[in-house]
């Protein structure tokens, strides 16, 4: 498969690229403020194994928007 540049794609694709990086960026910086604000007994697991695990693109906010925070 032959590698394409930025300046190959199209102008929707270029879209959904940034479209996406802005979804990406918002669960990052939503997850980390709860992470930062939310004390330590109302997180499952320990609050320190989820800090890392929040910069795995969309997968880890998601996660831990979901299984880690306890309500």
């Amino acid at each position: 498969m032959k590698r394409r540049g930025w300046n190959t794609l199209s102008s929707g694709q270029k879209r959904g690229i940034g479209l996406g990086g802005l979804i990406q960026a918002g669960l990052l910086l939503f997850a980390l403020r709860d992470w930062f604000r939310r004390p330590d007994d109302q997180i499952r697991g320990r609050k320190l194994f989820w800090l890392p695990a929040l910069f795995v693109n969309f997968l880890g906010p998601i996660a831990y928007l979901t299984v880690g925070r306890q309500r």
